[in-house]
């Protein structure tokens, strides 16, 4: 019992003595932060969505802030898989290997998942990138920087790839300049810029100051329209006791004929001579066309005159017209009866003639 105290009691201050030397020589204790394994997305095998080059540079760039290690990095990429990438796996025993490595996994998912397209295929979809319907500026300009990575050669000389690069990126302002649309695309080929940041600084700027024009259209057209609205008088519903404007008009033209109308129309009444309800159809004269039987806003010659605003309506005194009327209709009378009528008439007043 003592002997395996005592070896408990060894194993233990060299344990200590352990820690002591690994504090004074500085090692820091690692701290894995696996929650950032929510950052990676999951990869199917097609690369509509995310491609296998954005997989893996999203597993390393989480283990690089998480500090994980390649057995880390590889047991989140297979936690990632589905469809035809997780089947793949499956079937593949090199994947499956004790001393798999995270280069070694890489390099043959991209030997699988290899683009089986030329280089003239992808140069041709460059040259033929055309802006769509619903696309900004900015986003097709993305998808142009993905097109010219796709065609852009790779070589070890650092001078090399740097005219690669150079070339790459001419072919990619032809492209995106010749694909715009609209008001943009025709004012950056009008200002022949430089570079591809130029061009779309200028349709960026040329679709905004677009965009306030048509909200400037928009509001002053909501504007005058609502002045308008405001503008015009509300129309109003007489009642028993008022009248119309013109009716108001054609009682002061036609005095003595109305103060005529309103005695005879108030003959056979008692009381209710001022109520319009009370009068009967006889009764009711029109001052319009003088007939009888509806009022003067009822009378369907003044709704004819008012559909034809080319005839103008002629004002006219009825008294007048009826004086005018009877003196044109009645003959004059004879030479020998005019003198009898003045004969008679001064006999009358005590004259002689």
């Amino acid at each position: 019992m003592t002997d395996r105290l005592q070896a408990e009691l060894v194993e233990a201050k060299a344990e200590v003595q352990r820690l002591k030397e690994r504090m004074s020589l500085g090692v820091p204790t690692v701290h894995k932060d696996l929650s950032l394994v929510a950052l990676v997305p999951k990869w199917s095998g097609q690369d509509s969505v995310v491609t296998l080059e954005e997989f893996f540079s999203s597993i390393e760039s989480s283990a690089r802030i998480g500090k994980w290690d390649d057995a880390d990095r590889i047991e989140i990429a297979v936690l990632k898989l589905t469809g035809s990438a997780r089947t793949f796996y499956q079937g593949c025993s090199e994947l499956h290997a004790d001393r798999l490595t995270w280069q070694t996994f890489k390099e043959l998912f991209r030997n699988r998942y290899k683009d089986v397209h030329t280089d003239q295929y992808h140069f041709m979809r460059l040259q033929t990138a055309r802006q769509a319907k619903n696309e900004d500026p900015l986003q097709f300009a993305d998808r142009c920087r993905g097109l010219a990575q796709k065609i852009t050669c790779k070589a070890e000389d650092p001078v090399a790839q740097r005219v690669h690069n150079e070339n790459a990126e001419r072919m990619l302002l032809a492209s995106f300049v010749t694909g715009l649309t609209g008001v943009p695309g025709r004012q950056v080929r009008y200002a022949n810029p430089r570079t591809l940041e130029q061009a779309l600084e200028i349709a960026l700027s040329v679709q905004e100051a677009e965009r306030q024009e048509k909200f400037s259209e928009s509001f002053y057209a909501n504007f005058d329209r609502s002045v308008r609205l405001t503008s015009k008088s509300p129309s109003r519903a007489y009642s028993e006791d008022e009248e119309p404007r013109y009716l108001s008009r054609s009682r002061t033209t036609n005095g003595p004929r109305s103060q005529r109308y309103s005695t005879s129309s108030g003959a056979g009444q008692t009381g209710t001579s001022g109520t319009r309800n009370s009068r009967t159809k006889e009764a009711i004269r029109c001052f319009e066309c003088d007939g009888i039987g509806h009022y003067a806003r009822e009378c369907p010659t003044r709704r004819k005159r008012e559909a034809n605003p080319s005839n103008p309506p002629r004002r006219r005194n009825p008294t007048e017209r009826s004086k005018r009327s009877s003196s044109s209709s009645a003959k004059p009378p004879p030479a020998s009866n005019r003198s009898s009528q003045y004969v008679t008439r001064n006999q009358g007043n005590g004259n002689e003639v």
